[in-house]
């Protein structure tokens, strides 16, 4: 029997693409509130303690006021808002993120989706947190540039507004310059960080896509590692992960090459290319003579950084193959 799945907000950017990837699975039903009690609070109840799963595409108050009306044990929630990702009895649903997290995500009831920034910094932080190359009080930054959608309806609307003048001509925007951003706390907790890391995002002129970096001074790392020590950290951390890869020393160098008369020029890398996806890539670009690195990381900011990641999280916790429908 299929397992019936509510999404609580299926209206939005994240909900639209989490049912595209349920369509046609003969496993899972998703099921909808019958358009003439839209408006009746009772249906939504009724729907939310009534289905097998429930994932919750909500703003962070709704999305609590959500879980507030379930009363039945039984169903499963998964959080893509920001409410829960560090609440005392939610599991962080980033089933790569330490040896054990799909068993505790595959006996959750309460699942926190990962926010798309912290999953790209803390795949490519915490392994090496946990193997002593970065010490947990180490000041760290993150800079990173998302696509658009990542900003919601009213980003959405504004850079694709025509004509220009009535939405945006901006090309690339830095933003969280108040330096609150929601996702910080997540990222602190998870990679395993004494104080908070200092967050740069920003969007760009492109709908969806993301790339996070990490910059790091190799000569202030305990134990002064290698470029190589780090990146053979990564590979042994994901090793045999189907959705998280580590690109070669090869492939890392090949970016790193410069061209004849452009000094320190950079191939371009392309953060729309696992658009569509679940997968994320990691990359560790270094100079030993400068004795620094850039830990980079590309993936969806609407696939592993939302919809493909939640899916993976309700096959997950309903017992379902890990991988179908991503």
């Amino acid at each position: 029997m299929a397992k019936t799945v509510f999404i609580d907000g299926e209206a939005g950017t994240t909900g639209l693409q989490i049912r595209q990837r349920l369509e046609g699975r003969v496993d899972v039903e998703v099921v909808s509130i019958d358009p003439a009690r839209r408006k009746d609070p009772d249906a939504r109840r009724e729907l939310l303690n009534g289905v097998d799963a429930v994932v919750l595409c909500l703003p962070d108050d709704a999305a609590r006021d959500a879980v507030a009306m379930i009363d039945n044990a039984q169903v499963k929630v998964i959080d893509a808002s920001t409410a829960h990702r560090v609440a005392p009895g939610w599991v962080y649903g980033f089933a790569e993120m330490a040896p054990g997290q799909r068993d505790e995500i595959r006996k959750a009831t309460r699942i926190a989706n990962p926010g798309c920034y912290p999953t790209g910094f803390i795949a490519l932080t915490r392994p090496l947190v946990e193997a002593g190359l970065i010490s947990p009080d180490f000041p760290i930054t993150i800079n990173a540039v998302s696509g658009y959608s990542g900003g919601g309806r009213g980003l959405i609307e504004e850079f694709e507004q025509q004509p220009i003048p009535d939405g945006t001509a901006d090309a690339y925007r830095p933003y969280g310059l108040s330096l609150a951003h929601k996702h910080v706390s997540e990222m602190q907790a998870y990679a395993g960080l004494s104080h908070p890391p200092l967050f740069a995002p920003s969007v760009g002129r492109f709908a969806q896509g993301m790339i996070v970096q990490a910059p790091l001074q190799l000569w202030a790392l305990p134990g002064k590692p290698s470029v190589a020590d780090l990146h053979s950290a990564l590979i042994a951390y994901y090793a045999g992960e189907t959705f998280v890869e580590v690109a070669s020393g090869a492939e890392c160098l090949e970016l790193q090459k410069t061209r004849a008369g452009a000094a320190n020029y950079i191939k371009p890398m392309d953060p729309e290319a696992l658009n569509g996806t679940n997968r994320m890539k990691l990359y560790v670009f270094g100079s030993e003579t400068k004795r620094q690195v850039i830990l980079t990381a590309v993936l969806d900011n609407l696939g592993k950084g939302a919809s493909g990641a939640a899916v993976q999280n309700l096959n997950l916790t309903l017992g379902l193959p890990e991988g179908e429908g991503i």
